[in-house]
């Protein structure tokens, strides 16, 4: 390992790789909770209550980053953009979760797609954003790559599946909190391969001509 990839993967002295999991665990249950629970004819204003609501329940509340729920084409937005108010989710609709928690001095990160209705686009689009982040995640297991190169793969992944990736959406560090006083660098900025458990990949696919995207998030995890 290189001085700057020790550098930049270091962590903390509490930290503990099991508890960063237990973390990634609970972060997950409660994303996949508040979104078995929106239904059309809700605002986002109203998921990102429920989800608010779940992760104070959970002892989750305080986060890394703020709670991102967006519906419709508010889902072409990049992380920390604002939403356009008072957006309802359809009959026939896509919205995606991003939730940044900490358990126990650890940080969480979840991001996953979900579909209501029957758009056929909408339901690819979700299947496809995981199965481009699978494919890029297999990329660093099997063939240890840099972050830049994932990222080139992830891309070149898309577009053979008929979408556009956002690189906008590059991936980052997570560690004991906060991992930004550590590093708070960009994944696709690496030129090694990244480490076990230290690094979310960032997967945003949009469709190349309607208003909406599908994201997808997780761990890089051996």
């Amino acid at each position: 390992m290189g001085c700057v990839q020790a550098e930049q993967e270091r962590n903390g002295t509490r930290f503990d790789p099991a508890v960063m999991l237990e973390t990634r665990e609970r972060t997950r249950a409660a994303m996949d909770a508040v979104a078995a629970a929106i239904r059309p004819g809700m605002t986002e204003e109203e998921a990102v209550a429920l989800m608010r609501r779940t992760l104070k329940d959970a002892d989750m509340l305080r986060g890394w980053h703020g709670i991102h729920v967006r519906f419709g084409r508010n889902t072409l937005l990049n992380f920390g953009e604002r939403s356009e108010p008072g957006m309802v989710l359809g009959e026939n609709d896509i919205f995606f979760i991003d939730i940044g928690p900490v358990w126990r001095g650890h940080e969480g990160d979840a991001g996953a797609t979900f579909v209501v209705g029957n758009d056929a686009a909408m339901h690819q689009a979700a299947r496809d954003v995981k199965a481009v982040f699978e494919a890029t995640r297999a990329r660093w297991r099997d063939e240890g790559l840099s972050g830049a190169s994932l990222y080139r793969f992830a891309q070149a992944e898309a577009a053979r599946l008929g979408w556009v990736l956002n690189l906008d959406m590059p991936g980052h560090r997570l560690s004991d909190f906060p991992h930004a006083v550590k590093h708070d660098g960009a994944l696709i900025d690496t030129d090694y391969a990244p480490g076990d458990g230290l690094w979310v990949l960032e997967i945003q696919i949009r469709h190349p001509d309607r208003p909406f995207s599908a994201f997808y998030e997780d761990l890089l995890l051996k």
